[in-house]
Formats: structure tokens, sequence, C-alpha cells
């Protein structure tokens, strides 16, 4: 097993210094597996965050970045890339210690896609950022476009995957020649840290990318109220999303919103089985649930219901839950206290609903220590249950039901949110056919969670709106100017 170790205390980095907060205070990270404190980290305040974004401006007005050629800047983002996998080891003991992701699924799975996503931009950047000259109605003259940065980019990122959705924002931002200020959760800043000293690493120029920690409402207040803030990038949940949203309006903040989902994954009777029983239990159970595109309602249709339902509650009764540096452990603790708390109630709620308990409902501990439960299957729900409606964010998972297309396709849709979704099936056309009717920014067939740079990611409805990875994302990170030229 994997063997923890100190980490550094957390400073901020602000203009290109790594330096303490304004106040001299700090907060303690904490290990979910250990319940002991990791290290102590900067609590930034709202000088902090006046200090961080007059550096990214003044980077960005008056410093080479803007102005530096696309190519010079993928340069830096392809070392970037190589410096995150000469350190990934210490990536993923980060991420394992800090919000309990297992370390050999870091590394096998989001690292390469992390350093993959800054690779993807600087390569998109050599030639996404050309402009283009075009005819008009008049023979003297002509029209030129250009590609521009917006200017200042903060990105405000959450606890769940705090290295890949901190990336999927960094990286289209930097590409584009934007200035950064990365303001992480206050409960799993560790590897926002290790990201901010390859940037300076890599030769990210001073006051180009900025990083503030501490509590999010105070910073992102100050970050969203600053009007020298060009655009805020988010993902979190669906009530924070519209406060920021609302807030921004004063100054017209460029916004992209990832926000949270209820995903209904369908299975049909035609379906491989043993593979959908697969892509069930990963899609729900996959980091201990804290994912927003968890597959969070599972949709069985009838002649199968019972036999999967069986299997599904073996699978989660013989789930290895454990220190998530141990290889053999498949489910990691909560990332913290509260969220625990918080999936606990929704296990109480789903306890005394009409649905029935089929595996889990319990708590484990290491050594007396560690903020783990039991991933939890309840079967016979109905769509209007709290635990098929809201979203949980831990693993917990209703089964519901159903007859035929049309039932599962009303299911499916009949929520708040459209971020992803799924349908096993032995026949592709009817996949298809399904994708086109169900509302979310994401659909997978016979699979899920399958990710890539070139793929674009983001939802529908109360899910949020913009797009991350995929060319589409540097649409969000720059704008358009037209100059027209007058030959007469």
């Amino acid at each position: 097993m994997i063997q923890r170790r100190d980490i550094p205390s957390g400073e901020l980095l602000i203009a290109g210094r790594w330096t303490g907060a304004f106040s001299n205070e700090t907060s303690v990270t904490i290990d979910p597996t250990t319940e002991l404190a990791i290290t102590r980290i900067a609590k930034a305040g709202r000088e902090d965050v006046d200090a961080a974004v007059t550096a990214a401006r003044a980077a960005f007005d008056e410093g080479p970045w803007g102005r530096t050629h696309h190519e010079e800047r993928a340069k830096i983002l392809f070392r970037m890339a190589d410096l995150m996998d000469e350190r990934a080891e210490d990536f993923a003991l980060r991420e394992a210690m800090d919000m309990g992701m297992p370390y050999a699924d870091f590394l096998a799975i989001i690292m390469p896609h992390c350093s993959g996503l800054f690779r993807f931009f600087g390569g998109l950047a050599m030639n996404a950022m050309e402009g283009g000259y075009r005819a008009s109605y008049e023979a003297d003259v002509r029209i030129l476009t250009r590609r521009e940065p917006l200017g200042v980019v903060a990105a405000i990122t959450p606890f769940n995957f705090p290295l890949a959705l901190s990336c999927s924002k960094i990286a289209p931002a930097l590409a584009a020649g934007n200035t950064i200020i990365h303001k992480p959760a206050s409960d799993t800043p560790l590897t926002a840290l290790a990201l901010a000293q390859v940037a300076l690493d890599a030769g990210v120029p001073e006051g180009v990318y900025n990083l503030v920690t501490g509590p999010g409402g105070t910073l992102g207040d100050a970050l969203i109220g600053d009007a020298r803030v060009d655009k805020i990038a988010f993902t979190g949940s669906t009530g924070v999303g519209q406060g920021i949203m609302r807030k921004g309006a004063d100054t017209m903040k460029r916004l992209t919103m990832e926000l949270g989902g209820k995903s209904p994954n369908i299975v049909f009777a035609d379906a491989d089985i043993d593979a959908a029983l697969q892509a069930a239990f990963w899609g729900i159970f996959w980091n201990k649930g804290e994912v927003c595109v968890a597959g969070s309602r599972i949709l069985v249709e009838a002649p199968i219901y019972d036999e999967f339902v069986e299997r599904l509650g073996a699978m989660a009764r013989n789930a290895v839950i454990g220190d998530p540096l141990d290889p053999a452990t498949q489910i990691g603790p909560i990332a913290s206290r509260a969220e625990y708390d918080k999936v606990l109630g929704y296990v109480e709620e789903g306890r005394a609903s009409s649905a029935r308990l089929v595996a889990g409902g319990g708590t484990r501990q290491l050594g007396g220590k560690g903020l783990f439960i039991e991933p939890t299957v309840f079967a016979d729900a109905t769509n209007d249950l709290a635990i098929s409606r809201e979203e949980i964010f831990g693993p917990v998972v209703p089964v519901i039901p159903f007859a035929d297309e049309d039932e599962a396709v009303r299911i499916a849709n009949n929520t708040p949110y459209g971020l992803a979704s799924g349908v096993q099936t032995g026949s592709l056309a009817r996949g298809l056919k399904l994708a086109d009717r169900i509302r979310a920014g994401t659909v997978w067939l016979n699979c899920w969670h399958k990710y890539h740079p070139n793929a674009p990611f983001g939802g529908y409805k109360m899910s949020g709106y913009g797009r991350e990875q995929g060319a589409e994302a540097l649409e969000s990170y720059t704008q358009h100017k037209t100059v027209w030229a007058n030959l007469a």
C-alpha cells in the first residue's frame, strides 16, 4: 500500500510569488480516511482577492501574455502537461489523502485526462486562434476577423474532482491568452497548489496564474463583484450557480456553469446484462458517488428487473471499502464530514420512503476512523421520491422499473437536471434513437464515465450552460472582433 507522507503547508500564489494571507490566517485540510489534519492552508480574504485580481489584470493589460503568439503559449501548455505526468504520483497522493479518490484510479484515469487537456488545448490554440478575411458588398471594403482572449478569468472549482475540474477550465483559458485566478474548494486544495507550481515551473509569466485558497462565499463574492474579472467558470451545485448568475449580472460577467445532475441510466432487457451491471455499478459508485454525472437513477425494464436488482445488490454488498491508498480499494471515504452527514440524511429519507433497501445503508470505519458510507441500493423506487429527484452526491441509488421505451424516456426526462444519461441495450439503433429524445448534454450508450479532451461536456436545463472540453470550450474563453478596412 502507498504510504502517507507529510504535505508542505500551502500559500497563495499572487503575481508569481508564494505568499501568506494578508490576515496571516490559515485553515486545516482533513484526510477523510484518518480524520486527521494533513496540513495548513493559507486562508485568503478580500484583500488577497484584490491583490490577485490586480496582478491578473496587470498581466493581461500590460504584460505579454495576451499578445504572446498562440504557438508560444502552446509550448508552455505542453510543458505543463509533461511536468504533470512527471509528478503524477504526487498528484495522486494528494488527491487520495485530500478527498478520498482511490490512488490507482487517479493514476490510471484522471492524470492522463488532465495532462491531456493541456496538450489538447495547446494544440487547438495553434490554429483555432487564427482570424479570417471576408468579402463585403463593396469592392473597396475588406472585412478582417480575429479571435481575442476575454481578459481575466476566475475559475471556481469543486471538491469532488479537484484536479480534473480545474484543468478543464484553466487549460482553455490559458490557451486563449487569458490570465487566471483559481479558487479551489476549501476542503480539497492540495492538487491546486501542485498545479500552480507546475505553471510556474513551466514558465507561465508573473501574474498570469494566481491561486487563492479559502472560504468559497467570501472569495467567490469578491471575484464575482469585481468588474476587473471578465469571466467566471464555475462547477458546483445548481443553487450556488444561480447565485453567481444573479450577482454576475451587475458587472456583465461571462459565465460557464457546470451544475448538478440526476442522471438516468436506462437498462433494457436486450442488454448484455453483465456489461450493463458493470456500467450501472461504476456509473453510480465510482469515486463513491461524488460525481456530478453519476448514474444516480437506474431505470430497468420489467423482464430483467428482479434479476438486475438482485445482482446489483450483491455487487454493492461485496464492494471493497477501504483506504484509497490501498490498491484493492474500490470505494473510498466521503470527502468531508458535511458531505458525509448530508448523504446519510438521504439514506434515512430512502429508508422512510416506499422504496426497498436492498444493499448498504450503513457506515464503515478503519481503526475507528473514516467517513465511509456503504454502497446503497434502493429497489422499487418511484421517480417522485426525494432519493430519485434530488442530487445526493454519494454512493446511494434508487432503481426504478419501466415497461417500455416511452415510459423510460418520460421518467428519464422528468427531472430539472440534464447533465448526463445512459442507455444499455443490445440494439444500437434503439440507443441512438433514444439519445435523440433524452434531454441531457451527454448520453453514454452501453458504457458510463467515458471522457476525452476533444469531447464537449456540459448540461441542459438546471444543469447549467456552456461547454468544457472540445473545440467548443474555446468559444467560452474568447471573443470575436471584426475590423472593416476601406481601401478607397
